[in-house]
């Protein structure tokens, strides 16, 4: 399978998502993508333990997208190998009373992955300049000081915050957070496909929720918001990707590939020196406990 979709995939300065297919099975054959993954997860798995080993980075994975977008499965899929203590993931949904009573980017800041971990983001921090902005009447839940209505808005209430993300960001990275950002990118007609699926699966009929409807009618807006927030977000430090996301198989091929191409870099995790305490000494200490 080929290799280099970092750059690829990585979203540039001047971000339109009609530049970027949500299908590219013409290009990538599925079920070569589904056992590539195999591989690529064993090794993704492999790095992991010698982060934790080495404890100095963190990895954090971010994954937003429309619903059906394939977050959940992905994240089985790809961190399939892993140690369970490895790697911590956290969803997002509508923001507690008690999430409500501190600035937005808290609930993210406080859960986020420890030196030796990788942390994954179902739904983001993003969530604040996506879902707020196409329904900007959610932002009067969070009590800012001189907003009472949704037309107390300053103009530069959004620029504002994409610059209050990049900083978040930027902290993260400059204090070893090794930052990834996915955007599954979803067809409209392929997550009409996704959700009469679910209604079909009485197994699945849970996921289903009417709101989905009212939120899919709202596409073309969610749409621009997510080509706004993604242009004003990707600087080269915390850069976006933007992967085809219709086909759920070679959707977690992309983003695993991505993951590993990326952490290869990291030429430093490596095992710590076991020190001559120990490795001068390992026959003796084998010598002891086969003598037990």
């Amino acid at each position: 399978m080929k290799t280099g979709f970092g750059k690829q995939f990585r979203v540039s300065d001047n971000f339109k998502l009609s530049n970027h297919p949500t299908d590219i099975s013409d290009r990538i054959n599925a079920a070569d993508a589904k056992e590539a993954l195999k591989t690529i997860r064993k090794e993704l798995s492999a790095f992991q333990e010698k982060l934790y080993a080495h404890n100095r980075y963190s990895v954090l994975v971010c994954l937003q997208g429309m619903d059906t977008a394939g977050k959940d499965s992905l994240i089985r899929q790809v961190f399939k190998e892993f140690n369970v203590r490895g790697v911590v993931v956290n969803s997002f949904k509508t923001p507690s009373a008690l999430e409500l009573q501190h600035d937005y980017l808290w609930r993210h800041a406080i859960v986020l992955p420890e030196k030796g971990k990788f942390g994954v983001f179902n739904r983001t921090h993003y969530e604040n300049v996506l879902v707020t902005r196409v329904h900007p009447e959610y932002l009067l839940k969070e009590n800012m000081p001189g907003i009472e209505a949704v037309k107390d808005l300053p103009k530069d209430f959004w620029k504002k915050r994409f610059e209050q993300i990049n900083h978040f960001e930027e902290q993260l990275v400059n204090n070893g957070t090794i930052l990834f950002k996915f955007f599954l990118h979803l067809g409209k007609d392929e997550q009409k496909a996704r959700l009469l699926r679910r209604l079909d699966k009485q197994k699945h009929q849970w996921k289903f929720s009417p709101g989905d409807l009212a939120e899919r009618a709202l596409w073309d807006r969610y749409m621009d918001c997510y080509e706004d927030a993604i242009r004003h977000t990707s600087p080269a430090t915390a850069p976006w990707h933007a992967i085809p996301a219709d086909d759920k198989d070679i959707c977690r091929y992309l983003v695993a590939s991505i993951l590993l191409e990326q952490l290869k870099t990291y030429k430093d995790v490596q095992y710590p020196d076991p020190g001559p305490e120990i490795t001068e000494h390992v026959q003796q200490y084998r010598a002891q406990l086969e003598q037990q």
